[in-house]
């Protein structure tokens, strides 16, 4: 029985990635399949063969994070503050659920403008508080795309500001649904280059939707991790992913999902060992040791917080004492971490 501390490691703090490597797919990548190997993203096909699958996210996601100005009229005259906001679900096409901070300084009834967008505060629940926008459906989305910022990681944000730079860097090469609030950061570390070297020398790839919400970012608060409760993902496995998928199964060829989101979502879609069909709706599969891979055969993912189920999914797939390894392999040679640091290459135990 595995408890929260057991997942839990110590990282100097200058190994925490604040941008990316450029170009895309220079940054390091840790091969563990057996032994540990050192290389990089550019070095990928030398360890896939012709045949093998990669199943990418292709979510793309929103610049979630609005800077705005709350009004509000009294009897003591109009008083102003300012109030920062992360969308993190849509409700309907003019009503998302959000965090605000600070939240103290809000009540329903209370409007916030940022720049040309201006949104009623119609629920609140401490820091979670509905917003309803004076646009809706995609002059909503047009309003949001030109007044926020990407909405990067804690451990980002608390270090620098987002900018303009970072709409590009924090979005996928082959972003295409929109919904995500945060990346799909394993697959950020693919450009057109690489993907057509992949494709030339035989390894195909399909592409399923995630859209990665904020809950990625809440930490574990129970000491049994079987105790914990995930929090839900909108995905869908089309009937072309899952064609190419199957496909693929019965000709031994191998599923590589890029990124957690990805292989979360093609185990829930999962019919048998070795079998999926199409699916569409909410995931909160929670993959932790002692969970049997129906699909997946390895994962390319970057290198995760402390204390995360990210954490308790690898070491399902790989061994928890194979986790450790790497992880201490990837501090002492100064591997980058996080959303915007380095890769692994990780093969089924």
């Amino acid at each position: 029985m595995y408890t929260l501390d057991d997942f839990d490691f110590d990282l100097p703090e200058d190994l925490i990635a604040l941008r990316p490597m450029r170009p895309r797919q220079a940054s390091k990548m840790l091969v563990a399949n057996g032994g540990i190997v050192d290389a990089t993203v550019s070095n990928l096909p030398d360890f896939l063969r012709a045949g093998d699958l990669l199943v990418f996210n292709n979510t793309k996601v929103i610049p979630a994070r609005l800077s705005g100005q709350r009004f509000r009229e009294s009897a003591h005259g109009s008083g102003v503050s300012h109030i920062e906001v992360n969308l993190i679900e849509r409700i309907s096409a003019d009503t998302w659920m959000s965090l605000a901070k600070p939240a103290k300084r809000l009540k329903v009834g209370d409007v916030i403008r940022f720049d040309d967008l201006a949104a009623a505060v119609v629920m609140k629940n401490g820091g979670e508080v509905t917003l309803t926008f004076d646009q809706t459906g995609q002059a909503l989305d047009r309003g949001i795309k030109a007044v926020g910022a990407m909405p990067l990681p804690p451990y980002i944000a608390s270090k620098r500001p987002a900018d303009a730079q970072d709409m590009d860097d924090y979005q996928t090469v082959f972003a295409k649904q929109t919904g995500a609030v945060a990346a799909p950061t394993a697959s950020l570390h693919f450009d057109g280059e690489l993907l057509a070297r992949l494709a030339k020398m035989g390894v195909n790839s399909t592409e399923v939707t995630l859209h990665v919400g904020a809950g990625t970012f809440l930490p574990v608060k129970v000491v049994n991790i079987e105790e914990h409760k995930m929090h839900s993902e909108w995905g869908e496995v089309s009937l072309e992913a899952a064609k190419q998928i199957n496909k693929t199964l019965m000709a031994g060829g191998r599923i590589i999902p890029v990124g957690t989101t990805a292989l979360r979502l093609i185990e829930t879609a999962a019919v048998t060992v070795g079998e999926i069909a199409p699916w569409v709706g909410d995931t909160d599969i929670f993959i932790r040791p002692g969970y049997d891979f129906k699909i997946a055969d390895g994962l390319m993912t970057n290198f995760h917080l402390p204390k995360s189920t990210l954490m308790m999914l690898v070491s399902a797939l790989i061994g928890y004492d194979k986790v450790k390894q790497i992880y201490a392999h990837a501090i002492d040679n100064g591997y980058r971490f996080f959303s915007y640091g380095d890769s692994s290459l990780l093969f089924k135990k």
